[in-house]
């Protein structure tokens, strides 16, 4: 049964490196800073959801792989 637990931060930095975008070209791609990306990574905070379909795009993964 699922934990109920957001996974984002780990698919987002999962992603990411498998990609090999550093924080930095990421943010860039993304529009937002790559403090902003170490944050969504840390679990400190979460990116806007309005986000999530460019953040998938450019993962090359669906919203919902965010969440799986």
């Amino acid at each position: 049964m699922p934990s109920g637990k957001i996974i984002i931060s780990e698919k987002i930095k999962h992603y990411r490196a498998a990609r090999g975008y550093s924080q930095q070209r990421f943010g860039e791609l993304c529009g937002v800073s790559p403090q902003a990306i170490s944050k969504w990574e840390r679990e400190e905070c979460y990116p806007d959801i309005t986000l999530l379909p460019v953040l998938a795009a450019l993962l090359q993964c669906t919203v919902n792989d965010f969440f799986a």
